[in-house]
């Protein structure tokens, strides 16, 4: 038997886990990220997730209409809906118990995203207190755990209304240092409620409510950019709603059974292929993809009884049992409302035929530029790439969720990063002095920049966003005044022509540390503000010796590997909706110079002499 460095290999290593432990033990299988609340995929979003779920499937079975949720300062959360009540009996299973639930039973629950059981144990068991309570037909019963492990029961008559209130505290041994943000739980709640028209949900006493559905979600993402009013279809499962606007690129949001799919699936595909066949039938032209979705904005919710999904954060859809029918409905909704609505139709077709003529123009800037320089889209100038992507079929469409890109200031950074990054799934990008700034630009001014073209390439979002090769795209740039500006022209390239990229979560900045902290023979600490740097310094001491880092160029390779793996910061680049995109960047990075000094100047602190 081999010997490994831990010891030796043999039955006595072999081990079977209680799925309590399995779920504390190896939370990510069953919330994905775990983090500290700054990111609206944390775990502990997830936890709220999977509990108003459960209400969410009440009101889709036509029972409660109206969910509480409450978010308290110190982290803990309640969620009340007025549904029907878990069954008293089996209260204690169906949060404790794997692959329990009233979800198997189609008549009890024909559509729901809860199928297999598992996510009310997961909350349950990372939970430091989770607290159930159902009340049905004048009676309660109550149960009480700690880190899944039950303290206790109560149970007897009551003159509440029926329904399950659910309350937990994220166990902070899971999530340190984790706070809740009102904005991401916000846009969650703004979701459902155009998922779910006549529901009212209050957070915190705040009421969330949409009448028209999907056709309010697409009201409030375009506001005034939309070219022609919104035009939407409810059936019983399925509803759609789309507009165009002059922007690039296309948004698309889509949902199954009440749940938002970030990255699409099958769905989403069958909705844009009955989108073009519409509209191409009611034109009687043949409209390639890509003119008729430039500048689309789209939303898709379907219900389905068997929904498959790629993992337990249910992200995307697999069921391809559901295209055909998605694709008919869209296709003759969609010829039918343009028959009936010549007006649209006509504005429509308008954006459809110049989105033509500006393609043709793309085409023929990106012929030359191949002609001259872009000899081999394998050999992208400056980009070390990750394994997953080395001697594989390029672009790839499934990119698992750990592979990233570093888009680096220069090639001493990218130096250093190279040498200490994870090869398997960190690949780089080193940019060569200051992008152009693309605000106000054409798309086809792009293939005039060598450097956003290659950019372009290795990120495989040329021809489609649905092809990018990495699931986080991070912008790493030095903190001080040049690094911004180079961040800011960044954004501002991805906000003005992939902002489906940012709206899917996939930009992040990366927070590099201004200061290191650090006693001889003594792991440094890494501070990433000035208060940071001054507690380190009081809890090591005098003997302490502190480094302020000037630039990613003058930290070591042994620095950057400290912050780069598991103690990596990122901070998410997030939209609350899209039509305030073209006048932030107006005022950021348009010709405005005076009113953006004004506002920088009130906003800088003078300090008072006597």
């Amino acid at each position: 038997m081999a010997e490994v460095e831990s010891g030796v290999y043999d039955a006595s290593s072999i081990q079977t886990l209680s799925a309590l432990e399995h779920i504390r033990r190896r939370p990510g299988m069953y919330i994905g990220r775990m983090g500290d609340g700054s990111h609206p995929d944390d775990g502990i979003y997830i936890l709220l997730k999977e509990i108003i779920d459960n209400s969410i499937d009440e009101f889709i079975m036509g029972c409660g209409r109206r969910i509480d949720v409450t978010v308290g300062s110190g982290g803990e959360v309640s969620v009340r809906d007025y549904g029907r009540g878990i069954p008293l009996e089996k209260l204690v299973e169906c949060v404790s118990v794997m692959n329990t639930g009233g979800k198997y039973n189609t008549k009890a629950f024909k559509f729901s995203i809860g199928l297999n059981g598992v996510g009310t144990k997961a909350v349950n068991a990372l939970s430091s207190k989770f607290t159930v309570r159902s009340v049905r037909d004048g009676r309660f019963r109550q149960a009480v755990f700690a880190r899944g492990v039950l303290q206790g029961e109560t149970e007897g008559a009551t003159d509440e209304k029926n329904g399950t209130r659910t309350e937990f505290i994220p166990d902070p041994e899971c999530f340190p240092n984790y706070v809740f943000r009102n904005d991401y739980i916000e846009k969650r709640l703004w979701m459902y409620a155009y998922l779910n028209s006549g529901l009212q949900l209050f957070f915190n006493g705040e009421r969330y409510y949409s009448s028209k559905g999907l056709q309010d979600l697409l009201e409030v993402e375009t506001g005034e950019d939309k070219l022609y009013d919104v035009i939407a279809f409810r059936g019983r499962e399925i509803e759609f709603a789309l507009t165009h606007s002059d922007r690039y690129g296309e948004t698309s949001f889509s949902f199954v059974n009440g749940q938002f799919t970030r990255d699409g699936g099958t769905h989403l595909s069958a909705f844009k292929e009955g989108v073009l066949k519409g509209i191409n039938e009611y034109s009687g032209k043949n409209y390639k993809a890509d003119d008729v979705r430039d500048g689309m904005v789209g939303a898709i919710s379907i219900k389905v009884t068997e929904p498959v999904f790629e993992s337990q954060t249910k992200n995307k859809l697999g069921n391809t049992d559901v295209r055909g029918p998605i694709v008919a409905a869209v296709k003759d909704a969609v010829a039918d409302f343009l028959h009936k609505n010549r007006e649209v139709a006509d504005t429509l077709l308008d954006k459809v035929d110049r989105n033509v003529h500006l393609h043709r123009q793309i085409q023929e800037v990106k012929k030359k530029s191949r002609e001259t320089s872009l000899k081999s889209r394998l050999r992208i100038p400056k980009l070390k790439d990750c394994r997953y992507h080395v001697g594989d079929k390029w672009p790839r469409h499934t990119v698992p969720r750990d592979t990233m890109i570093f888009l680096t200031e220069g090639d001493s950074a990218a130096g250093s990063l190279e040498k200490k990054r994870d090869v398997d799934c960190q690949a780089i990008f080193a940019l060569r002095g200051k992008p152009m700034n693309f605000y106000g630009q054409k798309f086809d001014k792009i293939y005039s920049n060598e450097e956003l073209t290659f950019l372009m390439q290795a990120l495989g979002i040329e021809e489609s966003i649905d092809n990018l090769r990495y699931d986080r795209v991070i912008i790493a740039t030095d903190a001080d005044v040049d690094g911004l500006h180079i961040r800011n022209l960044l954004l501002t390239f991805f906000l003005s022509f992939f902002d489906q990229l940012v709206l899917s979560g996939h930009l992040f900045v990366l927070e590099t540390p201004l200061f290191r902290v650090k006693l001889p023979r003594e792991q440094p600490v890494y501070c990433y503000s000035e208060a940071e740097r001054d507690r380190a310094q009081q809890q090591l001491g005098r003997k302490a010796e502190t480094t302020r880092f000037k630039g990613l160029g003058e930290i070591s390779p042994e620095d950057f590997g400290e912050f780069i793996g598991e103690n990596m910061r990122l901070a998410p680049v997030t939209l609350d909706n899209m039509h305030n995109v073209p006048e932030l960047l107006g005022f950021y990075m348009g010709s405005n110079s005076p009113n953006r000094r004004d506002y920088i100047m009130s906003r800088i602190e003078v300090p008072e002499y006597d």
